[in-house]
């Protein structure tokens, strides 16, 4: 089993420095995908309202044989449920079809700036933070004058911005704006997949250097920029190795040269449809 070190958020939960995304890990197969993530040591799940597998992943919570305040359920609220009142019922529906009695980590699935009712929405994710619904509350891209007025209009700042990051577009102005406020940042689509990151030569010599793979490589510059990704695969062998980053160490010049791949973000849209890669 894989250990993963945690940090401390700024309500003073705890977080891992890697979870496992859950998109599309549904119904059984899904499940038993979780349910060994869980036996390879991952402590945090990431789900949402439209990945459409919360019951999946409450299924495996209670499934693993672990004490219920050794795992860290994310889930998200879509921009249909935009509003004060609309936030708290799909809190409260989420935690039905979870089958759980709380979600450790809610947070804002996007701004849905069109709309422009996500100050509300956070609004109602504090009044469900003081009822107990969550234990702590944070967004999913947001920009940074969102999380400034979010910040000066209520007075709580998010413990986390969950935002695409990777070494094509490594997010370092945001990434400060983070660091100064205390959100963690949380990486999604980590290794940018579908495009040629792992094959960058970069990547390469720096996995061979220290014996890894170029995957490896990628996660755990993640973790050294401060950063907790949250990769998916059902395959155990794959969550294992996508785990097992905390044993070597890259160097400044190292990170450095990694970062230096920016070329832009994969997406652009609404990333309530996209698929979390």
């Amino acid at each position: 089993m894989v250990s993963i070190p945690n940090v401390t958020l700024n309500d003073g939960a705890w977080f891992p420095e890697l979870g496992l995304g859950t998109y599309n890990l549904r119904g059984e197969d899904g499940v038993a995908a979780i349910v060994a993530a869980i036996g390879s040591g991952y402590r945090l799940l990431d789900s949402a309202v439209n990945y459409e597998n919360e019951a999946e992943v409450g299924e495996a919570v209670r499934s693993s044989g672990l004490d219920r305040d050794d795992l860290l359920v994310t889930s998200k609220i879509p921009g249909r449920d935009h509003g004060f009142d609309e936030a708290i019922a799909s809190i409260e529906r989420s935690l039905e079809t979870l089958g759980l009695e709380r979600i450790d980590l809610q947070l804002i699935h996007w701004p849905n700036p069109s709309v422009g009712k996500w100050l509300d929405t956070w609004r109602g994710m504090i009044e469900a933070r003081e009822r107990g619904l969550v234990r702590s509350i944070g967004v999913s891209n947001f920009t940074e004058p969102m999380l400034t007025r979010l910040i000066d209009e209520t007075g709580v700042t998010p413990v986390v911005n969950q935002v695409e990051l990777h070494p094509h577009f490594p997010q370092g102005a945001l990434r400060a704006f983070h660091a100064e406020h205390g959100i963690r940042t949380e990486s999604w689509s980590p290794l940018a997949r579908r495009t040629e990151l792992l094959s960058e030569a970069i990547v390469g010599e720096v996995a061979s250097a220290h014996g890894v793979t170029p995957t490896q490589a990628v996660l755990r510059w993640h973790t050294q920029i401060g950063s907790t990704p949250i990769p998916k695969s059902a395959s155990p062998e794959r969550q294992v190795e996508n785990a097992d980053v905390f044993g070597f160490a890259l160097t400044d010049a190292e990170v450095a040269a990694i970062s230096g791949l920016e070329r832009g973000r994969l997406w652009d849209g609404d990333p309530d449809t996209h698929e979390e890669m």
